[in-house]
């Protein structure tokens, strides 16, 4: 690789994420699959102050895309990924609470990842990096909460991936965390999830540009990732909000003949088509194929019941005094019997539990597109506390 495409995976994806801190806690990594890393940094934001006894903290993981940038801040104004939930008098009230939002282990925005220069060749790790599961992502966030001096976390919330990673936490590291909110998650990976990202792995390798993971960052598959992110779309929102929202509404000014297939992507000839490829677009740009694979890979292996012979009893050795599960009707990516699941094993672990079921037409991605219902709940699981 050429120094310059060294400095070009630096500047595309670690800086990507300006207003985050990136700190080193670890000088090696076992991997919970084999292999290490030679090194573990992690990225993290933060938000509110931490009292004198370190009693307020709240932390969040986050689903697969997101970077650490949950709101914005004085450091960096730019609208965070929850804004609507994340501040001042918000639900997540950073008046009360020390609120920690981490980039996950193996994620391109800071964190040791694919994309990061492993020390030992001075270049990237690409698919040199050891398999990656959701254990590792919160094994790695656990060094980075214990480096920042905390032993306590009084309310750990996982969206998505987020939830499968507090789930995971709250097993292997069960003395750390007081109370938890999980939101359309699961303890494991159902048939339908497993396709689907399967497909979505497929097309990025097919790209000819992935070239088997040592692309050029000059070059990367764009492709490839543009048309995976258009397939999780299809999963992440729900038809009922499909027809609601497009129905068969057509772009304006499309020239049928010039479009025959509906695969020009300058001339797309219903609005469905044309939203898919913008939300593709702005996807590509921002996040790196091999990091894609790993996170989407280490979702469809996590299974809780490793860490019990089953779910019950590996939910069985959480501490968690109370607990907040939130999923909604129309989550085909993750089904609500799947936070029904969760709410079972955690009632008979004798947690504290409240389960809603939450009408929204968003899907899967109802959590960051449908606020209010969600920010409801919230705020009154914390005034609970």
């Amino acid at each position: 690789m050429k120094n310059s495409d060294n400095k070009k995976v630096i500047t595309i994806f670690k800086h990507n994420n300006t207003s985050a801190t990136i700190m080193s806690v670890a000088d090696s990594f076992d991997m919970r699959r084999g292999g290490k890393l030679n090194e573990l940094d992690m990225a993290y934001e933060t938000w509110g102050k931490l009292n004198q006894n370190k009693s307020n903290v709240v932390v969040v993981f986050t689903g697969l895309s997101p970077s650490s940038h949950i709101a914005s801040s004085e450091k960096d104004k730019t609208p965070g990924w929850w804004d609507s939930m994340v501040g001042l008098n918000k639900a997540i009230d950073t008046k009360k609470y020390f609120v920690i939002c981490i980039n996950t282990l193996g994620s391109c925005f800071g964190s040791t990842s694919p994309v990061s220069i492993n020390k030992e060749t001075s270049m990237p790790y690409r698919v040199s990096f050891p398999a990656l599961t959701i254990e590792d992502m919160a094994n790695a966030s656990h060094l980075l909460i214990k480096k920042l001096g905390i032993n306590k976390i009084k309310v750990l919330v996982g969206p998505s991936m987020g939830g499968m990673q507090a789930l995971a936490y709250s097993v292997l590291h069960n003395k750390s965390v007081e109370n938890i909110i999980l939101i359309s998650t699961a303890t494991q990976a159902l048939p339908f999830a497993i396709a689907v990202r399967s497909l979505q792995r497929e097309v990025i390798r097919k790209d000819p540009l992935w070239k088997t993971g040592f692309y050029s960052y000059e070059e990367p598959p764009l492709n490839g990732v543009r048309i995976a992110r258009k397939l999780g779309m299809t999963s992440y929102r729900s038809s009922a909000e499909w027809i609601q929202r497009f129905g068969r509404k057509k772009t304006t000014g499309t020239i049928i003949n010039q479009n025959l297939f509906g695969i020009d992507n300058t001339n797309f000839e219903y609005e469905i088509e044309s939203y898919l490829e913008h939300q593709a677009v702005k996807f590509q740009n921002v996040f790196d194929a091999n990091c894609y694979l790993y996170l989407s890979r280490a979702m469809d292996w996590f299974d809780l019941a490793e860490h019990g012979d089953s779910t019950i009893n590996a939910l069985s050795k959480t501490n968690i005094k109370k607990a907040l599960v939130l999923g909604v009707k129309t989550d085909t990516l993750f089904p609500i019997q799947q936070q029904k699941e969760i709410f079972e094993g955690l009632s008979q672990a004798e947690t504290q539990v409240t389960f809603k079921t939450l009408n929204s037409l968003q899907g899967h991605d109802s959590f960051l597109v449908d606020t209010e219902i969600f920010s409801t709940e919230i705020k009154d699981f914390f005034d609970s506390l």
